[in-house]
């Protein structure tokens, strides 16, 4: 999410103070038709089903639910006449979208001006299937960066099939800092590059919350230049454009119900993918993927939720284009590694595990915090031996944006070794 000028040739990592503002949102002034009927959600008694179990959160009195609409209808003395109603969930088909501007700053993007669209819906009974849902975004940043990605997770009737996409399209000059978990930031190389992403994928329901499925996973990049000379990206490799291009197949677990805010269950996935000359790609190379994710309501019987993510990322065979390596951040939902910049570290193997623990600010939902830890570790080049564990740790602010999908602005603030520091902006939380 960032840009500056068109030339870009003297980008140095931005650096924060404590002169700076956290974040400004301009996200009060929220577009969501989805709230228009809507019937709100009490705390009370939340009860959700999961692969045909419920999951029943009690407290001791009912507190009517409130998201930042709510807010604004009661500054603007709109107040919903069907307010005192009890919360049901949404009739299928009813499509519940928020579109949000807003102002962000990262390390590696500046100060970005963000339009935010996410819609959800229930394709079939709620009660047996997961709510699917769409997003896209507008990201111009003050680095000259675009971003456009166009996200998509929907779930058929008794969520038969899973169907995934990730398109998207990047501007993005940015600084990469070499190979290994030993490369350091006065080695900083600019790159900039055009980046289109097309992955989707199909996966069908094989069990009671098991998933086998196919699908094309395509990552093309031209005008790719390089600035300064970076010893590690001269050794190995950097070409005007590169594809890599493959069929993947994947094996999943999910028994989350939500996966927008989920507050309890499991998702597990494995995913393998052969990139092949035959279909395009520039070299013949494989790699894996294992991203593990597990929700605990913590205490029980809150809406507390204690998570925890592991995700490693691993080259199996052959040599990917320098860029398609693993690097912080660069998972698919660029989140890994709050508390470092973008691309900080880049190797061809990558171990990481996070756990946050999710606490309620306002019994009403609105407002809401976080802490969270997280480490990472990349295999050396060419050596691959994993010898540094580079640890970051934080807090974050979360605002509801939609009180019937959950959806939150999290806005998180990391820390990270020898002095990395930076603010964290997501529409829906980071895992």
């Amino acid at each position: 999410m960032n840009h500056l000028e068109d030339r870009f040739f003297n980008f140095k990592e931005p650096q924060l103070s404590g002169k700076t503002f956290c974040i400004l949102f301009l996200l009060f002034y929220q577009v969501t038709v989805f709230r228009a009927n809507a019937v709100p959600e009490l705390t009370g008694i939340h009860e959700t089903a999961m692969n045909g179990k419920s999951d029943t959160v009690r407290t001791s009195e009912p507190v009517l639910q409130k998201d930042i609409m709510d807010v604004i209808r009661n500054v603007r003395k709109r107040k919903n006449a069907d307010s005192t109603k009890v919360s049901e969930e949404p009739m299928p088909g009813k499509v519940l979208y928020s579109v949000v501007p807003a102002v962000g700053y990262t390390l590696s993007t500046g100060f970005t001006g963000i339009i935010s669209a996410n819609a959800a819906l229930y394709l079939s009974n709620p009660a047996s299937t997961n709510i699917s849902s769409i997003s896209s975004s507008f990201n111009y940043t003050q680095y000259n960066q675009i971003m456009v990605p166009v996200l998509a997770n929907i779930w058929t009737k008794n969520n038969g099939y899973n169907i995934v996409i990730d398109w998207r399209f990047f501007k993005y000059p940015q600084n990469t800092y070499g190979l290994g978990g030993h490369s350091v930031e006065i080695n900083a190389d600019n790159i900039d590059y055009q980046h289109l992403r097309l992955h989707q994928s199909v996966l069908k329901r094989v069990g009671n919350a098991f998933y086998a499925g196919l699908g094309y996973f395509m990552d093309y990049r031209w005008r790719i230049s390089e600035y300064d000379s970076n010893s590690d990206v001269t050794q190995y490799g950097l070409t005007r454009t590169s594809m890599s291009s493959g069929m993947i197949a994947t094996l999943s677990y999910d028994s989350r119900k939500n996966s927008i805010n989920p507050e309890k269950g499991l998702f597990a996935n494995i995913q393998y993918r052969p990139n092949m000359t035959l279909l395009g790609s520039n070299t013949n190379w494989q790699s894996l993927t294992v991203d593990i994710r597990k929700y605990i309501h913590f205490p029980a019987g809150s809406r507390n939720v204690l998570a925890l993510w592991n995700y490693n990322w691993l080259t199996l065979s052959g040599k990917p284009p320098y860029l398609d390596l693993p690097s912080t951040g660069w998972d698919p939902f660029n989140n890994t590694g709050r508390g470092y910049i973008q691309g900080r570290f880049r190797s061809p193997n990558m171990l990481y595990l996070e756990s946050e623990y999710r606490f309620e600010l306002t019994r009403n939902g609105l407002l809401g915090g976080v802490v969270f830890a997280n480490a990472q570790s990349f295999s050396n080049w060419p050596a691959l031996k994993y010898d540094r564990i580079a640890p970051a740790t934080g807090l974050g602010l979360r605002i509801k944006v939609n009180k019937t999908s959950r959806t939150n602005i999290a806005v998180d603030y990391g820390f990270g070794l020898n002095g990395s520091r930076g603010l964290f902006v997501n529409l829906g939380e980071v895992f």
